[in-house]
């Protein structure tokens, strides 16, 4: 069965960690969101994938390639505009097969037994069927309504107040039939939650909604992204750190420099050629990735450091992410913060 990744999109909710960065290739623990999605698709023996790309999609299709190295193989749609989740699948009806097929988001975490849901979708003999997972505050999601069956009565996209009927949210995962394409209109911008879904159940279409106890996480904000990191390190999800395991909770690459008066907590992550200087403290819930600096008395909890970045002496950092090749400066305590150069910039 063939598998379809959405990677076009902007991602402005993770504004600024976005502007140099397209959303499926920002790091959790020190791995392209993309990534994690490419492994569990293939865990699932999903092995030919097509991915769309419009926002810095040079970057991502740099980084997978044909996707040989994690064991399948990889395919991309560039699209000069955005299209739509549904229209863009639409423009890419040629490359999938008479079986059904699987669509996700590249910019969610999703550790989702895949093949029980499309054992659903085939068992239902479903047109479409869409992963819900129950959530707290559906208002930022799309929402379903099931009746005794898991067929779906209701859907509404985002909505708000008075109007919300179900925490049941949208995870973004889909196992779709073929003869789905044929109601998406060819050459406009569609969308599954606006136009799709909604046509679906005024067609009384065999439309369905799994609901599932697997882990999965919107990682659209700061506080989501941050709560990622946090399940990862738990062991919520089963994503792999691409560092070994030192000792209990505290993951570690090569040629890592600690001075031996430094304070390592746990869990943590600390990747590859990474220095933590005299009396600096790298305590819990933090991710350093490749060549990052502690200087001497620095403090970091809680916090993402993406590659290269540095926090110099004598500064606190609590609760934040720090961008590519981020210097941040020494004597400062700064708490809740996403501190980024404004001036770097990718040209993919």
């Amino acid at each position: 069965m063939k598998a379809m990744i959405l990677a076009a999109g902007v991602g402005s909710r993770l504004d600024p960690l976005t502007r140099n960065v397209p959303k499926p290739m920002v790091p959790v623990v020190n791995k392209p969101v993309m990534e994690h999605i490419v492994e569990v698709l293939a865990r699932n023996g999903f092995k030919d994938i097509m991915v769309n790309l419009h926002y810095l999609g040079d970057q991502i299709q740099n980084y997978f390639g044909d996707g040989k190295k994690w064991g399948v193989k990889i395919h991309y749609s560039p699209e000069e505009r955005l299209w739509g989740d549904a229209g863009s699948v639409k423009r890419c009806e040629d490359f999938f097969d008479d079986e059904a097929f699987l669509v996700v988001g590249g910019d969610d975490l999703a550790d989702m037994d895949l093949k029980r849901l499309v054992r659903f979708h085939q068992d239902k003999k479903a047109m479409a069927t869409i992963s819900l997972s129950l959530v707290d505050d559906p208002s930022e999601y799309g929402i379903a309504l099931l009746n005794e069956r898991g067929k779906i009565t209701r859907f509404l996209e985002k909505p708000k107040g008075e109007v919300i009927f179900s925490n049941s949210a949208n995870t973004g995962v889909y196992v779709f039939n073929r003869d789905v394409l044929d109601l998406i209109p060819k050459g406009t911008p569609y969308g599954f939650g606006h136009n799709l879904f909604p046509m679906l159940l005024e067609q009384r279409a065999r439309f369905f909604g799994y609901l599932t106890s697997s882990y999965w996480k919107d990682v659209g904000n700061l506080k989501q992204y941050q709560e990622a990191h946090q399940d990862a390190l738990n062991g919520r999800c089963d994503f792999t750190i691409p560092v070994p395991e030192k000792r209990k909770y505290v993951w570690m690459g090569e040629n890592v420099e600690i001075d031996p008066s430094a304070e390592i907590g746990y869990p943590v992550v600390i990747g590859n050629n990474c220095r933590i200087e005299k009396g600096a403290k790298l305590l819990e819930y933090s991710v350093l990735a490749d060549n990052c600096v502690l200087e001497i008395g620095s403090v970091v909890k809680q916090s993402i450091l993406w590659e290269g970045a540095c926090v110099m002496r004598n500064t606190i950092l609590e609760r934040c992410v720090v961008g590519d090749h981020c210097s941040v400066k020494s004597s400062a305590a700064v708490f809740d913060g996403v501190i980024v150069d404004p001036v770097r910039r990718n040209n993919g």
